[in-house]
């Protein structure tokens, strides 16, 4: 079940006010470029701001996400009447030939399981066509950046446009290696309190070229991620067995 954060009509028509400037995503749209890549796949396509960005750019996207919420407000942005839209998972996918999948944002983190995760894997591979890309991107455990999501450091309080008075935060829950919790906080306007609590897994490089070769994947290369040098892992892995 996704996390409220994402679920909840009341946090997810909230989600990119509160964080507008997505130019993390450029680097992956450079890379569509780069592989000249014309249907994209976006697993936990969100409120879909980088499924509609491509989309605009001429792809066929198709952007898939659990969270019905998240995927209410995807449809309402320009861009969007171009894109697929599927209410599920990688596991739940129709038959397709997608050049390129991405998994951005901490996506590649939420699957909990060594079977969550090489489900999706397989779920992706299967969507690929022979020879196609997955990029997904996940946080060095060894950085530790967990350290950073406390209330000093995460409060927001801002006036949203056609909302009012908002305030956000984070709060460190709990780090039980390879997992960390944390509790997200968002009060209203009105003055409602709403709370969402959320797991990620930071899997180790080793680690995660391990489960990709073993779900038929070969690692071409692991780049640095621009917007947070030093800090992350983002992998391009080609579909090469069935």
């Amino acid at each position: 079940m996704p996390d409220a954060l994402f679920d909840d009509p009341r946090f997810a028509r909230l989600y990119d006010p509160l964080d507008p400037d997505r130019g993390d995503l450029d680097v992956y749209a450079a890379i569509v470029d780069e592989f000249k890549a014309q249907t994209v796949l976006d697993v936990g396509c969100g409120t879909g701001t980088f499924a509609c960005l491509l989309a605009r750019s001429g792809r066929n996207v198709v952007g898939v996400d659990p969270a019905r919420a998240s995927l209410d407000v995807a449809r309402t942005k320009p861009g969007a009447e171009s894109v697929r839209w599927i209410h599920g998972d990688a596991t739940t996918l129709p038959p397709l030939t997608a050049d390129l999948a991405f998994m951005t944002g901490n996506v590649a983190q939420v699957f909990l399981t060594d079977e969550e995760w090489m489900a999706t894997l397989a779920g992706i591979h299967s969507a690929l066509r022979p020879g196609g890309r997955l990029v997904f991107e996940s946080r060095d455990p060894e950085k530790q950046a967990w350290r950073e999501w406390t209330r000093e450091r995460t409060y927001i309080d801002t006036q949203l446009k056609g909302v009012g008075r908002v305030r956000t935060w984070t709060d460190l829950a709990e780090v039980a290696p390879p997992f960390v919790t944390f509790e997200s906080t968002l009060i209203l306007p009105s003055g409602e309190t709403l709370h969402s609590t959320s797991t990620l897994r930071f899997r180790s490089r080793d680690e995660l070229e391990r489960s990709l070769v073993e779900a038929g994947y070969t690692v071409d290369e692991v780049r640095d991620a621009p917007d947070r040098p030093g800090r992350e892992f983002v992998f391009v892995a080609r579909a090469v067995s069935s």
